[in-house]
């Protein structure tokens, strides 16, 4: 299966997507932001930096990218979308997600690794996940409080679309302790930590299945693939 990895100026984590990909077994393929052609991927992954500098809002420039156009079209036909940490915020300022980014109510970047409870394991992009599972990822943000008016809060909750709420403690305000949250049709997956860097062992953060197993992170990738597959 193809899944493109989409660079923007200013994108820091394109290569750790790439390699999350091919250890899932899946074809990464390099789409750059100002070409509109998706190259007929099977999927797409919107990865973590600070796309144009977070110049003006994080995610705001790269929202009017050329590629994003096909993006946001393809999404709504169906296509997997997921969207990590700047990605995730480029996803809510496209549209394709509710809600917004706003800066970590401490005022400060984090980087810590993160526990993780998945609320929803029904998604294009969790389905190797169970609900209620805990995993352990990086998280390294600096506007990654999520928030959306209570209406959008309520409607999020009531149609399970809650993918990921931080669990033991809720390092940056966000609004129900929401770290991942999906589209209606489950095919759009934004989240602020950072699976791609939790795919091998002995690199990442303790993992659900013991210490430095470093590969909480690797059932997203492998989900998209078995979905795609499927």
């Amino acid at each position: 299966m193809r899944v493109g990895v989409v660079t923007f100026p200013g994108t820091l984590d394109d290569r750790d997507a790439a390699r999350a990909v091919r250890l899932a077994g899946g074809e990464a393929v390099a789409l750059w932001h100002a070409d509109p052609d998706l190259q007929g991927v099977d999927a797409v992954i919107l990865p973590g930096g600070f796309s144009y500098g977070d110049y003006l809002r994080a995610g705001a420039i790269a929202r009017f990218a050329p590629l994003m156009s096909s993006i946001v079209d393809a999404a709504r036909g169906g296509l997997p979308v997921l969207g990590i940490c700047n990605g995730f915020q480029i996803l809510c300022e496209a549209h394709l997600l509710p809600g917004s980014m706003i800066k970590n109510d401490g005022r400060t970047f984090l980087c810590r690794e993160q526990v993780l409870t998945v609320q929803n394991a029904d998604t294009a992009w969790t389905r190797d996940y169970r609900a209620g599972q805990r995993i352990t990822v990086p998280l390294k943000n600096q506007d990654g409080q999520f928030v959306a008016d209570e209406r959008t809060l309520a409607e999020l909750e009531a149609e399970g679309r809650v993918v990921f709420r931080y669990a033991d403690d809720n390092p940056n305000g966000s609004r129900h302790d929401i770290a991942g949250i999906t589209n209606a049709a489950g095919n759009v997956v934004g989240l602020m930590p950072h699976p791609e860097h939790a795919v091998e062992p002995g690199y990442g953060p303790d993992g659900a299945t013991g210490p430095r197993t470093g590969t909480d992170g690797l059932a997203m990738f492998t989900s998209v693939v078995r979905a795609l597959v499927a």
